[in-house]
């Protein structure tokens, strides 16, 4: 049983517990997605999964019907998270406290409203694809509506946005002292989920209008988020390097690989509309040196943070210790990501490119790290819910001072 009217001690982060069962639902959809054959560039559907599941029992119809399970599972628990921030937020928006939070540094917390509500989105999509039969077949008329959904979330996301920097760029004293953290990228993490979002009718939609529109869209929130990871990763790190960082914020180390991975989706995704839309071929070559890069950044980010979490005593403390708090959800989302754009890399570079086969011992041995990350993540995301958000038997008051 989850922990109710926290009120003054609820903090938006907390809407990242709901986002970390999304990402982790969505994580075992990478299954189906790349190891089910089907047309390209269709996701897997329930049309696809149905003859396996239905046919003669084998190592694959089982795997597959274990995945299908863990994305219900998980989809289960992102709604019944979302549904409990919305709860605890409305109630927090009438407590002095939130007042306090839009005039401080914390307001850009915010931002993990529209980043969660954009993962709504994409899990209602895979839920149709895997549940629902014969999608594919009016995909062209849920396009549209999956576009206004998104701008939707990312007129919102600007709002929050331009009211923070309109704030403090009118006002100024922002305690760059206090902001020793790479928390602020969040918002960077919401602008890159509703691009990646947007750019999904770009790759998949036959109708060169939706196409379009999307991808126009999509590079909106895509340019946005590279320009402003370049001014939030100039000044978190100048603050780090000057005070240190924030031990309670040191997970945002890590933020770094979720946005990462929600960019190269997004630009491999737009390289195919162009396919689709304008008859550009896609230079897998490119896509493998591309994810390359990408993974190299991921891995880079991932030793740095986890060399300094573990000499602060991070997991110890917060993690599997008692000081956990609504920040503490950062961990679930860089091992979701990091293993999705594996399964990107493995199957868009090396496969597509020529490096492996499908199907080779070569291909699962790959696959086997990113594997273990996406497993050793489920067992956190347990964890942490359970020590931070479920009701102990010792009613142990939640700390929400992470941000």
């Amino acid at each position: 049983m989850l922990k109710r009217d926290l009120n003054e001690s609820y903090h938006p982060l907390f809407f990242l517990a709901a986002l970390g069962a999304g990402g982790l639902a969505v994580s075992f959809f990478m299954y189906p997605m790349f190891l089910v054959e089907r047309p390209q560039p269709s996701m897997a559907t329930f049309n696809h999964l149905w003859p396996i599941l239905t046919g003669p029992v084998t190592p694959a119809s089982v795997g597959l019907a274990v995945v299908l399970l863990a994305v219900v599972l998980l989809a289960a628990l992102h709604f019944r998270l979302l549904a409990w921030n919305i709860r605890e937020y409305r109630q927090f928006r009438r407590t002095p406290a939130f007042a306090q939070l839009l005039s401080s540094n914390s307001e850009i917390s915010l931002m993990a409203i529209p980043l969660t509500l954009a993962m709504s989105i994409n899990m209602m999509f895979v839920l149709g694809a895997l549940f629902v039969p014969n999608l594919w077949s009016v995909v062209e008329y849920l396009f549209p509506l999956a576009l206004l959904a998104f701008m939707a979330v990312g007129v919102y996301a600007l709002k929050i946005l331009t009211t923070y920097f309109a704030r403090v760029l009118t006002e100024g004293n922002v305690d760059f002292s206090s902001n020793n953290s790479l928390s602020p990228m969040i918002a960077i993490f919401a602008l890159a989920m509703i691009a990646v979002g947007l750019a999904a009718p770009a790759m998949m939609s036959q109708t060169q209008a939706t196409a379009i529109t999307a991808l126009l869209l999509s590079m909106f929130f895509f340019t946005a988020a590279i320009l402003l990871s370049v001014i939030k990763l100039v000044h978190g790190f100048q603050a780090m390097m000057v005070k240190g960082i924030n031990v309670a914020a040191s997970p945002s180390l890590w933020i770094i690989i979720p946005i990462l991975t929600l960019l190269g989706i997004t630009w491999i995704r737009l390289s195919y509309g162009l396919q689709q839309g304008f008859d550009q071929s896609v230079n897998y070559s490119s896509l493998l040196i591309l994810g390359a890069a990408i993974l190299s950044a991921q891995i880079l980010f991932g030793l740095i943070g986890y060399a300094v979490m573990q000499r602060l005593g991070y997991f110890r403390d917060y993690s599997r210790g008692t000081q956990g708090n609504a920040g503490t959800f950062t961990l679930i989302c860089p091992g979701v990501a990091f293993f999705v754009f594996g399964m990107f890399f493995i199957h868009l570079g090396l496969i597509n490119s020529g490096v492996l086969q499908a199907g080779s011992w070569a291909h699962l041995l790959v696959m086997l790290p990113f594997i273990a990350v996406q497993l050793k993540t489920l067992e956190v995301m347990w964890r942490i819910k359970r020590n931070i958000l479920d009701v102990p038997g010792d009613l142990k008051a939640v700390r929400t001072t992470g941000s």
